[in-house]
């Protein structure tokens, strides 16, 4: 299976750089993994909501022009599905099964998706009901990845 992230933004912060590229590391063996930063769209702190919506539209389309063909797109998303570490790897499993060898998760900027992104999306995925920053969200998808496919390996990880 093939996995792209393309997320908007650079993470900035050293520590999780390191436990990013940690989880990409752990990865190797399981899946082709590939991380595409897409620039977000700068705008002045006292946007206007025109403004910010025009922002959100480029990002878009940035996502977009980024998502492999036939990729199944997985959507990170506050509204999205909420599953359990189990019911993730189910899922994969799952997936691959459909013959869906290439997931795109979509990890959006401080503005959230542009419409066109979301109807672009296969599937819409919530981390948990709690608000995390875009890089630390990035890190859990990651963690999450990781330990799905442990779990389908049948190989241990922490409950």
């Amino acid at each position: 299976m093939q996995i792209r992230i393309i997320a908007v933004g650079k993470i900035k912060e050293s520590y999780l750089q390191e436990g990013i590229a940690e989880y990409e590391k752990r990865l190797r063996p399981y899946t082709k993994l590939q991380i595409l930063e897409i620039p977000d769209e700068k705008r002045p702190l006292s946007a206007t909501a025109s403004v910010e919506a025009r922002a959100m539209e480029k990002e878009g389309e940035r996502i977009i022009a980024a998502i492999p063909l036939g990729s199944f797109v997985v959507a990170l998303d506050p509204r999205g599905i909420i599953k359990s570490s189990e019911d993730f790897a189910t899922t994969f499993r799952q997936w691959g099964l459909a013959g869906k060898s290439h997931i795109c998760f979509l990890i959006g900027g401080d503005l959230g998706f542009a419409p066109a992104v979301l109807a672009r999306s296969d599937e819409r995925l919530s981390l948990s009901k709690m608000t995390f920053t875009h890089p630390i969200a990035r890190f859990l998808l990651l963690e999450q990845i990781y330990r799905a496919q442990r779990i389908n390996h049948g190989e241990p990880y922490h409950k």
